[in-house]
């Protein structure tokens, strides 16, 4: 048909549109696919994808994290001091079992003084083991109760609260265990005949406090030994610890390969109705 004879059947007036489908002779089961946009997703911050459990950002609105960010640093030397005094005072009961369990140093009331009963006793030897023992189980249970007591505190705050209240209640230990059964041991040896045998309570032969520039106490010795056991178990706790902040996290989401966000595979549009013919015009 050429272009000086118009198609009878299409108003004069009607603009040029593409034909419908199927006019060219191609079916619509041969006809490309039309790809079906995935639905939007809630708008997010910049760097945040809530299905991914790897995403840097995935955490950083959970309320353990808001609330342990805000760190004053008056409250953590309030934790620090609190927990020394505790330690402090703990420490007169690790003396009174050192003074159940090591045994007394028989002596023997001579002229010029005491003398040991025996030429080579046991008992002083077995004192320091007791209190090594001892020591070393009181710091590691410490630095343990400690971990799950100051929770909001793990790290460098609760190392240091371990370690300074391990170190407080040794010397506290050693003078409340010493002490006990002391005064008796004084009166008769200023009291007793020459000749008569009595026994020395339990002290320290490998540990003690030095006095820096006449103020400040220095223990050395076994007396150290319950600060170390509190660093060695705090630093295995944390060591072990599953989170990296050291404090409960939530779980992240199960890590799965197949994309929750994967939209079904489009299918084919429906072909338009057939359009009623037109009558002829004349």
């Amino acid at each position: 048909m050429s272009t000086d004879t118009p198609d009878p059947e299409r108003p004069v007036d009607e603009t040029d549109r593409p034909a419908p489908p199927g006019a060219s002779g191609v079916t619509p089961s041969s006809a490309e696919p039309t790809a079906v946009p995935p639905p939007d997703r809630p708008s997010s911050p910049a760097g945040f994808d809530p299905a991914d459990p790897l995403s840097p950002t995935a955490y950083e609105g959970s309320p353990e994290q808001n609330v342990d960010q805000p760190r004053r640093p008056l409250r953590a030397a309030a934790t620090v001091l609190g927990t020394v005094l505790t330690l402090a005072v703990l420490g007169a009961l690790l003396g009174l079992l050192w003074a159940a369990l090591a045994p007394d140093t028989p002596v023997l009331k001579t002229a010029e003084g005491a003398i040991y009963a025996q030429p080579q006793p046991e008992q002083p030897i077995a004192a320091d083991g007791w209190f090594s023992l001892l020591g070393l189980a009181f710091g590691a249970l410490a630095a343990l109760v400690l971990w799950f007591a100051l929770r909001r505190w793990r790290g460098p705050v609760g190392l240091l609260s371990a370690v300074l209240g391990a170190l407080a209640a040794a010397p506290v230990a050693w003078q409340v265990g010493r002490r006990i059964g002391l005064a008796t041991f004084d009166r008769l040896l200023d009291t007793a005949p020459p000749g008569q045998a009595f026994t020395k309570p339990a002290d320290l032969r490998a540990g003690g406090v030095d006095w820096l520039l006449g103020v400040l106490p220095v223990p050395h010795g076994n007396l150290l030994l319950p600060a170390f056991g509190a660093a060695i178990m705090y630093t295995l706790l944390a060591g072990w610890s599953r989170w990296p902040s050291l404090r409960p996290e939530p779980d992240p989401a199960p890590f799965s390969w197949a994309s929750e966000g994967t939209p079904a595979p489009p299918t084919a549009p429906e072909p338009p109705a057939p359009r009623a013919a037109e009558p002829p015009r004349d």
